[in-house]
C-alpha cells in the first residue's frame, strides 16, 4: 500500500492536512431536482431531513422500546449506510488507474460529512486491504447522535454515537471484505472533549460480544416512557447476553436488513410448534436457516434430522420417512427406523419437498396431521412429536394450480413462509460471508490466504450470484486453491473459467432508471476515434469563429437531440449523452432556470 504525502500511522493526522481525495469530487456528484423533489448522490437517492426530527424519532425509539433495541436498532441503520457509501465510493475509485486504500477509507470520512453526520478530525490508521490489515484510530467532531442523546438525558457513563458507529463498521467491513469492528471508546456524551474511535477485526478485539450484539435483531420489549428514561439514565447498555448468530461457527452469518428481517421471524416462529415453510432460489442457504429455526427453539438440545426428498428414490421414500419392518419388502433383512422416529421431540427438515411424489404427500399429510404413521409392513400405529421444517426453491401456488402439489398439504406446510432472498439482495452480507468461507477453506486446504485483492473486492460485491452462497462458496474454495500461500486472491483466481462476472464490471442506471450492473461489453459511450474527434473539433471551431450560438444553445441542442433520439425516455438520453440520469436531471434542470425569457 502506498501511504500518501503527510500521513503518518504512528502518530494522528488531521485528515485536512492529507493529501487525500479532493471533497470537491463528491460535491459535484450532489445534484438537487427540486421540482421532483429528488436529490443525487451520484446515482443514489438521498433525503435531507432537520436534525431535531431524527433527533425526535431517536428519543421516541428509546421511550418507545428500550434503550437496548434502539441502540440495535439505529446501529443497525448505520451499518447500512455504510455498506452503500462504501459501495459508492468503491465505484469513484474504480474510475481512477489504481485503488488507494488510505483514499478510500478518506472517501468514507467525506461522504460522511457531507451528510451532516460527524466530522472525522484526525486519523491515525495501518490499512491494507489485500493484507486484511485493519487497525485505525479517530476521532469525531459535531456528532448529531451525542448532541441530541445530551440534551435528552444528559451526560452518562456510555457511548452514544450509535448510528455513526453502526456506519463505520459497515463502510469498513465492506471496503476490507471483512467484518470490522468499530468500537466508540471516548463519546462527548460521556463528558470527553471528543468522540474517539478504534477500529479492527471482530478477531482482535477481546470482548466482541459486547457491540456484536447490536449488529443482529433482538426480540423488541415495549417499556413504559418512565421506564425507559430511568433505564437511560443509569445506562444499562450492556446487560444483553451476547448471542453467536451473526459470528459463531453454529449459526447463520449476515448483517443485511434482509437478513435481520428473517432473523426477526426465525426468533417468532422458533419458541413456537408451528411449521415453518422456507422459500428461495437454490443456494439461498435454506438449511442454514432451518436449522437457525431449530437451534432457537425449545427443542434445540433434540435431533434436527434432514431429509433431500430430491434425493431419495420414490419406491424407497415411504420406508426412508416411516420406517419398515423386518420382511416389509426384497431386501429388508433386519426392520429400521424412519426418519420420523428418528426426530421423535426434534425437528425434521423436509428439504426440496415440492419434489415428492402425490403419494409421498399424501402420507405426509397424515403425520403432519395427527403425528401418527404406521412402519412399512406394520400395523402397529405410532405416534411422535416431530415439528416439521420444510424447504422449497419451487413455486408452490403454482404448483399447487398445475396439479403437482396437494392443496390441502401446501396450506399445512405454509403455516410460517420464510422468505430467503437471493444474494444479489442482500449483498451487506457479503464481506462477513467472504471473511467466513476464506477461513473455513484456508483451514481445510492448509493454506493460509490473507484476504482478496482491492481489485477482487468490488467484483465480488457488484456480481449478481446467480447460484447464490452456494456459488459465492465454490468460486472463494477454487480461490483459495489456486492462490499462494500467504497471499490475497486476485481477479484471476476467483473468477477463471465457468464465471460471467467481469473486473470491469461497474454499477449504472437502466433504460428503467433502476440501479443494475452494467459492463464495458454494453456501454454505448464508445471513446471517439480520431477523425470523430477532429470533425467534432471542427464544427465547434467554426460555431465560436461565427459567434452563432453560445454554450447554453449547444448544451440544450444536445440534450434536446438525445431525449429526440432517445423517444423521451431520459434514461436512455442520458445513455446516448455519456452521463446518468441524475446528471442529466440536473442538467434539465438547470438549463430550464438558465433559459432566456
Amino acid at each position: 500500500m502506498k501511504t500518501p504525502p503527510n500521513l503518518t500511522v504512528a502518530r494522528p493526522t488531521i485528515i485536512g492536512n492529507v493529501d487525500g481525495p479532493d471533497f470537491s469530487d463528491v460535491l459535484k456528484r450532489l445534484h438537487f431536482n427540486l421540482p421532483e423533489a429528488l436529490i443525487w448522490l451520484e446515482d443514489r437517492r438521498m433525503v435531507l431531513m432537520h436534525m431535531e426530527a431524527v433527533g425526535a424519532l431517536r428519543q421516541e425509539l428509546i421511550e418507545g422500546i428500550g434503550i437496548e433495541s434502539a441502540r440495535g436498532l439505529l446501529t443497525r441503520v448505520g451499518y447500512t449506510a455504510g455498506c452503500r457509501d462504501a459501495e459508492l465510493a468503491m465505484k469513484f475509485q474504480e474510475r481512477k488507474d489504481a485503488v488507494d486504500d488510505i483514499h478510500l477509507l478518506l472517501r468514507g470520512a467525506q461522504l460522511h460529512a457531507l451528510q451532516g453526520i460527524v466530522a472525522t478530525e484526525s486519523l491515525s490508521a495501518d490499512i491494507d486491504i489485500e493484507k486484511g490489515i485493519c487497525n485505525i484510530e479517530f476521532s469525531w467532531r459535531n456528532s448529531f447522535e451525542d448532541h441530541t442523546h445530551t440534551l435528552a438525558y444528559g451526560l452518562g457513563n456510555h457511548p452514544a454515537c450509535w448510528m455513526e458507529v453502526g456506519y463505520a463498521s459497515g463502510y469498513l467491513s465492506t471496503c476490507m471484505g471483512r467484518r470490522i469492528l468499530v468500537r466508540e471508546v471516548e463519546c462527548r456524551s460521556m463528558g470527553h472533549d471528543v468522540c474517539r474511535c478504534i477500529a479492527k477485526p471482530v478477531e482482535q478485539w477481546k470482548d466482541p460480544e459486547l457491540d456484536l450484539k447490536y449488529f443482529e435483531p433482538a426480540p423488541v420489549r415495549l417499556q413504559s416512557p418512565a421506564a425507559v428514561v430511568a433505564d437511560a439514565r443509569v445506562e444499562a447498555l450492556a446487560s444483553m447476553p451476547a448471542r453467536p448468530t451473526q459470528s459463531g461457527p453454529h449459526g447463520v452469518i449476515g448483517a443485511s436488513v434482509a437478513f435481520n428481517t428473517i432473523m426477526h421471524k426465525i426468533r417468532r416462529v422458533a419458541p413456537t410448534n408451528a411449521t415453518v415453510l422456507v422459500l428461495g432460489e437454490s443456494g439461498v442457504g435454506k438449511s442454514a436457516f432451518a436449522k437457525e429455526v431449530h437451534r432457537q427453539s425449545r427443542r434445540g438440545d433434540k435431533p434436527f434430522i434432514e431429509v433431500n426428498c430430491a434425493a431419495i428414490p420414490e419406491p424407497l421414500m415411504e420406508s426412508e420417512l416411516f420406517g419398515a419392518e423386518r420382511g416389509a419388502f426384497t431386501g429388508a433383512g433386519e426392520g429400521r427406523p424412519g426418519r420420523f422416529t428418528m426426530a421423535d421431540g426434534g425437528t425434521l427438515f423436509l428439504d426440496e419437498i415440492g419434489t415428492l411424489s402425490m403419494t409421498a404427500q399424501g402420507k405426509l399429510l397424515r403425520v403432519i396431521q395427527t403425528g401418527q404413521f404406521e412402519p412399512l409392513g406394520s400395523a402397529t400405529t405410532k405416534t411422535v412429536d416431530v415439528r416439521i421444517v420444510a424447504a422449497t426453491n419451487e413455486n408452490l401456488h403454482l404448483a399447487v394450480k398445475e396439479g403437482r402439489f396437494r392443496e390441502d398439504l401446501f396450506y399445512r406446510l405454509n403455516v410460517f413462509p420464510i422468505l430467503v432472498p437471493p444474494l444479489r439482495e442482500r449483498r451487506d452480507d457479503i464481506p462477513l460471508l467472504l471473511e467466513h468461507l476464506l477461513r473455513k477453506f484456508s483451514a481445510s486446504h492448509g493454506k493460509t490466504i490473507s484476504g482478496v485483492t482491492a481489485r477482487a473486492l468490488p467484483v465480488i460485491l457488484k456480481y449478481d450470484w446467480p447460484g447464490n452462497v452456494r456459488e459465492l462458496e465454490n468460486v472463494i474454495e477454487r480461490g483459495v486453491i489456486l492462490g499462494d500461500d500467504g497471499q490475497a486472491l486476485g481477479y484471476h483466481h476467483l473468477f477463471t473459467v465457468d464465471s460471467s462476472a467481469s473486473d470491469t464490471s461497474r454499477m449504472g442506471l437502466n433504460e428503467l432508471g433502476e440501479v443494475s450492473e452494467q459492463n464495458d461489453a454494453t456501454d454505448t459511450h464508445v471513446p471517439m476515434q480520431e477523425a470523430e474527434a477532429q470533425a467534432l473539433m471542427n464544427w465547434a471551431e467554426g460555431i465560436v469563429g461565427r459567434a452563432s450560438a453560445s454554450l447554453f444553445d449547444v448544451e440544450d441542442t444536445l440534450v434536446n437531440a438525445a431525449f429526440k433520439a432517445a423517444g423521451g425516455n431520459m434514461s436512455k438520453a442520458a445513455t446516448l449523452l455519456g452521463i446518468s440520469r441524475a446528471q442529466l436531471a440536473y442538467r434539465v434542470k438547470k438549463l430550464r432556470e438558465l433559459k432566456p425569457e
